[in-house]
Formats: structure tokens, sequence, C-alpha cells
């Protein structure tokens, strides 16, 4: 699967979803292929910001943190990213389930696993200084992973009734917003124990 399907699957039930759906990529290559390797952008990106322009983007993190803190922290970011793909995949073949259609496991996980592509790739914006900008971009990934998700079910879970479709997609939409609001909690909490921390010592 290569990310330069992701524009035309933004509007399309077809383009690139098809490919994904001959090639049956199971859990395991998705995993290590493409959430692995993209979870690691969110936290890099923050140590960055943090290392090259502290207090610009995050204004409660000042003093910046030194290496080791942005490093745990990271490694925390990371392993949530991971367990939220997972549970989110658990959350879609349930909610398919309870429309009376088990995609099972694996087709669950391949859209849990591409929805959240724009978010991780939004964290890039951090290359700029700005608070405003990071958040339009993050306000902007969110309309696009929304929109994997309106054009994947159908496609991807097999769910061929235009109704059920909508509902499932407007569930686990609302399901992956409150997802990101609790990791952005845990981000920003364990943030503020890191920040105590380096003001004890």
């Amino acid at each position: 699967m290569s990310l330069t399907h992701f524009p035309a699957m933004l509007t399309s039930e077809t383009e690139g979803w098809s490919d994904i759906e001959r090639s049956h990529p199971p859990a395991r290559s998705l995993m290590f292929g493409l959430v692995m390797p993209l979870s690691i952008i969110p936290p890099a990106m923050v140590a960055f910001a943090e290392l090259a322009y502290p207090g610009a983007i995050f204004p409660l993190s000042v003093p910046a943190m030194t290496g080791g803190q942005l490093l745990a922290s990271g490694i925390v970011l990371f392993a949530v990213q991971l367990a939220m793909v997972s549970f989110m995949a658990m959350l879609i073949q349930r909610m398919t389930s309870d429309q009376d259609h088990d995609p099972g496991y694996e087709k669950a996980y391949t859209l849990a696993a591409i929805a959240p592509v724009p978010l991780w790739l939004s964290s890039l914006a951090l290359f700029v200084p700005s608070l405003t900008v990071n958040v339009l971009v993050v306000v902007a990934a969110w309309f696009a992973s929304a929109a994997l998700i309106r054009h994947g079910v159908r496609p991807l879970l097999k769910v061929n009734d235009e109704r059920k479709a909508h509902y499932i997609s407007n569930l686990v939409t609302a399901t992956g917003v409150m997802a990101w609001f609790a990791l952005m909690i845990i981000s920003a909490a364990l943030l503020s124990v890191l920040h105590g921390l380096a003001a004890m010592f």
C-alpha cells in the first residue's frame, strides 16, 4: 500500500481501496509497515518542537524538557498510539457486528490503521512554530480522516447497505474523535508530570 493512494481515497470508494482489498494486508504487516513508522512521527516532531522553539507551540512546556524526558514521553506516546489502533479495530469490528455483519478483525484493523494517517502526517506541521497553523492543520487532518472512514467502510468492511455503512462510519468517526482527545489528555498529563519533575530537580 502506497501513501500516493490516499488523496484519491478521500473522495472515492474504489480508487486505492480496491487495491487494498485485493492485497488483503494482514494486521501484522500493517502494524509494522504503516502504523509503527507513522506513529513515530508525532513524538519525534514534539521532541523537535520542544528543542527547537520551546513554548512557541506548547505554551505550558516552559522550561523545555530535557532529552531524557522527551524520550520517555515519546516512548509512551508511541505505545499509546499502537494500542489505540488495535483498540479501534476491535471497536470497528464490534460496531459492524451490531449491524449484523462481521468483517473480521483483519479488515477492521485495516480501516483502523488507514483512518489516522492524516493525523499522523499532520504532526509535520510542528516544523512551523505557530499554534494557530498547527490547530488548522489538525482540523483539516480530522476532516480527511473522517473522509477516509466514510469511503472505507463499504469497500473494506463489505457493508453493502448504504444506510448501515453511513451509520457505522458516523459511529467510528465519533469514537475516533473521543479516542484522539483521550490520547491528547494522556499526552498533556504526561508532559505536565515530566515538567513537574524537571522543576523539582
